[in-house]
């Protein structure tokens, strides 16, 4: 998530819990279920905060995660037979520069290598992506999705004889050019690694101009669900579309329909939540580990986080509720309303949209009608 996102100023946001799960470990999950064996977390946004939460301690080969909040401990190493590095920038090095500081590792021999921004959710498809890298045998392969407002993004165009070489991209278009855009996946050559300096660059304004330039670029196109979920309301919509596919798979992970206060499907709970009498839940909703939902809740749209709280007859819709987070009885919150880590709203308050900042306590209403981030008036806060 963003900085403008509360969760932010207690973890890294590749710490974030996405669906009970930290962010990054579905991207780990998969690449390891496509055999990567190595990989590399670039750090540049608060090292380190980063480095003192991501704990690197060999046992031998093991990963151990340590976080104050109740994420579980992860083993991702030991788990998923892979070796993780971390690549710590002293200064920001834009999205090509940290590509040039692992070169070390990303150039140990002719093998390709997968690029990811952490704020991406979708279906990875991490093998056959590399396979038809591979069947076209050129430079660089960007993963593109469809949209339907194309003049929002930054456009691929390709050639015309040739549905997959690119020819240029197109930022914010004002005429129809196109509507597939950079899904923030891709996988690349070593040889790329010779076209980056080591200084702040952008390997959507730099790197991959110079790779059309030599027509040595394609694109893949994604199939299925895709989201950047970096603000608030691309994470909530984010959360809606991968428990969809959920439900489309079949996925066990989903609570019952046959629960009593299943409503409406695509309710994902941890099992070490307690959930109270006569309760409507749904739809799209995640509901973390310890966390405790009173009697008589309505939860639609939103994420709590674990260890919140819950109390009777409370209403939350279209909210994220940040860890160890309490909310009032008959307590009401919408609008893309986002709550930091340890949040007090008190009885029968009404939060509409904004930002709460960890570890204060709300006592009177909040209405922010345009939904502008930390918008709560102080006095209002304790």
């Amino acid at each position: 998530m963003s900085s403008d996102c509360c969760q932010t100023l207690t973890l890294p946001k590749p710490l974030v819990e996405f669906a009970n799960k930290p962010m990054i470990l579905h991207q780990v999950e998969s690449l390891a279920a496509a055999g990567v064996t190595d990989i590399v977390l670039a750090v540049n946004y608060r090292p380190e905060i980063m480095a003192s939460a991501l704990k690197k301690v060999r046992q031998p080969s093991k990963l151990v995660v340590s976080l104050d909040s109740a994420t579980n401990v992860l083993q991702y190493e030991k788990e998923y037979n892979i070796n993780i590095e971390f690549s710590i920038e002293t200064e920001p090095l834009g999205t090509a520069g940290p590509l040039k500081l692992a070169e070390k590792t990303l150039g140990k021999d002719d093998s390709p290598f997968f690029v990811l921004n952490s704020d991406v959710i979708c279906d990875y498809p991490f093998q056959e992506l590399a396979d038809f890298h591979k069947a076209h045998g050129e430079e660089g392969t960007i993963v593109v999705t469809k949209v339907e407002e194309p003049s929002k993004y930054g456009v691929i165009v390709h050639k015309p004889d040739h549905p997959s070489r690119i020819d240029r991209f197109v930022e914010k278009p004002v005429e129809f050019v196109g509507n597939r855009i950079n899904a923030g996946l891709y996988i690349l050559n070593p040889s790329v690694l010779d076209r980056i300096e080591l200084r702040p660059t952008s390997i959507e304004q730099e790197t991959f101009p110079a790779i059309v330039k030599d027509g040595q670029l394609h694109s893949f196109d994604l199939e299925g669900f895709w989201m950047d979920v970096g603000q608030p309301k691309d994470f909530l919509s984010g959360t809606c579309l991968y428990l969809s596919s959920l439900t489309k798979k079949g996925s066990k992970k989903l609570e019952p329909p046959s629960k009593p206060y299943v409503y409406g499907g695509n309710v994902l709970v941890d099992p070490s939540a307690k959930i109270g009498k006569n309760c409507r839940i749904g739809p799209n909703v995640t509901i973390g580990p310890n966390v405790v939902v009173g009697d008589g809740v309505r939860l639609q749209r939103c994420v709590l986080l674990a260890g919140s709280r819950v109390k009777d007859h409370a209403w939350i819709k279209s909210t994220i509720v940040g860890w160890n987070s309490s909310i009032g009885k008959w307590a009401r919150l919408e609008n893309v309303s986002v709550l930091g880590d340890d949040v007090t709203i008190g009885d029968e308050i009404y939060v509409n949209g904004g930002s709460i900042l960890p570890h204060k306590s709300i006592k009177a209403n909040i209405d922010c009608k345009y939904n502008i981030a930390r918008c709560v008036d102080l006095t209002n806060i304790i």
